[in-house]
């Protein structure tokens, strides 16, 4: 598996099959000339992570893409391509499986009305599991390879990443939601993370492919 880190929450992902994106939002633009995708997935509706105006080139762009997104998405943006990723529903897409888990937004605050998320599970035969959470970690599916690590964010505190880390007990990730941390940031999230968790990190932050 081919993982292409594309900024702040956007994911490139490569099986032998799939070119998958995962939520291309407006804090990088490193997704924006990506072609030759097979399936487009979005977690949820907030603009880092689905770019309201590049959102439509990227389709046009890709045209024989499935693109598959959380329910409240399609009621917000007008994207008549757009499938519903239901949360707790499986979807078989050329050998791979993607998996929506979740359903629900991180708390921010109290005041804050919760909207949906999904985090998605990717699973093909003789290829290591990912799972890329969006923007929740209270959910912690079983026997996951890769994880993708939200390294900052207002919804979360760096107790509950390590403990969200040691739930899904990956042997590999990285990090993502990197887009509001600067190298001193990152930096601190990746070593507190490497230091108590038994979760191998890679730095993926030079846009290049790496294999894991």
């Amino acid at each position: 598996m081919n993982i292409t880190h594309l900024g702040h929450s956007c994911v490139l992902i490569e099986t032998e099959n799939l070119r998958i994106l995962i939520d291309p939002g407006n804090f990088s633009t490193a997704w924006h000339d990506v072609v030759d995708l097979n399936v487009i997935l979005v977690t949820h509706k907030h603009p880092d992570h689905i770019d309201p105006v590049h959102i439509y080139p990227l389709i046009a762009n890709n045209p024989d893409a499935q693109f598959l997104v959380e329910p409240s998405i399609v009621e917000a943006l007008d994207l008549p391509t757009a499938q519903k990723l239901v949360a707790n529903s499986k979807t078989w897409i050329q050998g791979t499986l993607i998996e929506a888990v979740g359903g629900l937004h991180a708390i921010i605050h109290n005041e804050i009305p919760r909207i949906g998320n999904v985090g998605v599970v990717l699973r093909t035969e003789g290829e290591p599991s990912l799972f890329h959470p969006g923007d929740a970690i209270d959910m912690a599916p079983p026997d996951i390879d890769i994880l993708a690590v939200p390294a900052h964010a207002p919804w979360c505190a760096m107790k509950e990443t390590i403990d969200f880390v040691r739930a899904v007990n990956a042997n590999q990730g990285f990090l993502i939601h990197d887009g509001l941390i600067n190298e001193r940031g990152w930096t601190l999230t990746y070593n507190r993370l490497t230091e108590m968790t038994t979760t191998a990190l890679t730095d993926l932050r030079d846009g290049q492919p790496v294999i894991l």
